[in-house]
């Protein structure tokens, strides 16, 4: 399977609904085929529900929503056990986690007890209810999205959890020209009601698994390394980037160089993902400046890094 024409071929679906935004559906694809989860950082009506669903039609998965609220409990995500009684039994009700994308809508109105619920279903890719544990879907992908400007009624994402989430994206708002083409666009239709699917579950596993098998140079994984250990580093630093992080960042490197039909993965494709995989693991002191002082950090240690010149292929 050719990665770029299968990239090409999602991201051309999604843009019969979705105007601009190339760059974060990329993004968005990649961490699909890492296998992992994002976060969308954005005001409403940016687009951020429409993106997630058009990305669910394009490749034929099952699509899940919640609506996170302060009073969302634990089992309105994961499920319980309900009892029957014609069946004189306790039957499982599943929730909105057993689906292959979920949509976790303001994630940040939930109460930390809630926000917990999610984290065994996005680390360990199952549930456990009732002390038995469910598969909650293959593939499972989490796009979680929070408003950064309002805070009242909020409760802020813990580390712990924020580390979770492979990339933190943003929307952003449309120049003047997509404005003008979204109008033109919705103007008598949904586009989305109309789109099709271009690819199959079992394409998606096997692009995967394609994805993961691209060659990573040693003085690659060496420049990624260095990078990384620059992120804990400095007076203003109380937590830099985790292994995780490192793991995260290598696993999306391989996956956007398969995007772009190449079997090996090179340090532009890491520059050009650093920001988005290790900025929101990073946390700076009381007084650092303001929340995008961790990019700030992140591009000016990309800028400090000496860059590999080797021949990167195998």
């Amino acid at each position: 399977m050719n990665g770029k024409e299968l990239g090409d071929r999602i991201l051309s679906n999604i843009s019969k609904v979705i105007v601009g935004k190339e760059r974060t559906a990329r993004l968005l694809l990649t961490a699909l085929l890492a296998d992992g989860h994002v976060l969308l950082e954005d005001v409403p009506g940016t687009g951020k529900t429409k993106l997630a669903k058009t990305l669910a039609k394009s490749i034929s998965a099952d699509f899940s929503r919640i609506q996170f609220t302060p009073d969302l409990l634990p089992s309105d995500v994961t499920g319980l056990n309900i009892y029957d009684r014609q069946k004189n039994q306790f039957v499982l009700r599943k929730g909105p986690v057993f689906t292959n994308i979920l949509l976790a809508d303001e994630i940040n109105r939930a109460t930390p007890r809630t926000q917990a619920g999610l984290l065994e279903c996005m680390e360990e890719r199952q549930v456990t209810i009732d002390g038995e544990t469910f598969i909650p879907g293959r593939p499972f992908f989490v796009i979680a999205t929070q408003n950064p400007v309002e805070t009242t009624g909020t409760f802020p994402l813990p580390e712990a959890q924020t580390d979770r989430f492979m990339m933190r994206l943003t929307m952003g708002l449309p120049d003047r020209e997509e404005e003008l083409a979204i109008l033109e666009k919705y103007n008598d239709k949904e586009p989305l009601l109309e789109l099709e699917s271009v690819m199959t579950l079992e394409e998606l596993a096997e692009a995967r698994k394609e994805a993961s098998e691209v060659f990573v140079h040693q003085c690659v994984q060496e420049y990624l390394v260095d990078l990384v250990h620059a992120t804990r580093k400095g007076e203003q630093i109380i937590m830099g980037a985790s292994p995780r992080g490192s793991l995260a960042l290598l696993r999306c490197a391989k996956a956007y160089a398969y995007l772009d039909g190449r079997d090996y993965v090179t340090p532009d494709d890491i520059k050009a993902l650093a920001v988005p995989v290790l900025a929101h693991r990073i946390v700076l002191g009381y007084g650092a400046g303001a929340a995008g002082s961790t990019v700030k950090l992140v591009e000016r240690v990309l800028s400090s890094l000496p860059v590999p010149t080797e021949e990167f292929k195998r």
